[in-house]
């Protein structure tokens, strides 16, 4: 049911995660930081949503990148911010659960 429901409102990307990260993709955890603090990937860079327009700078326009928050909303906007300002390898991963 929730693979549907991503498909349903792309609450995520249909690619190979795995093969991403294994390929060095960065981790961008927009969830606030008390969230973060709860739980999160190992190794993920945490910038929050509503301060990530002014976190630009520790992002590289050439690496691959999957945003990632709790269900999939905030960072599917992430993914589409970042690729409005340049970014061309971006993905929303959704949920960090789904990677971990």
């Amino acid at each position: 049911m929730k693979g549907l429901f991503n498909k349903i409102f792309k609450l995520q990307d249909n690619v190979d995660y795995q093969s991403l990260l294994q390929e060095g993709a960065v981790v961008v955890d927009v969830r606030s930081k008390e969230e973060y603090m709860e739980g999160h990937i190992r190794n993920s860079l945490n910038i929050p949503l509503d301060v990530l327009n002014r976190n630009i700078a520790k992002l590289d326009k050439e690496s691959v990148i999957i945003t990632v928050c709790q269900s999939g909303i905030r960072s599917r906007s992430a993914a589409n911010f970042l690729k409005e300002i340049g970014f061309s390898r971006v993905y929303n991963g959704g949920s960090w659960y789904n990677l971990r």
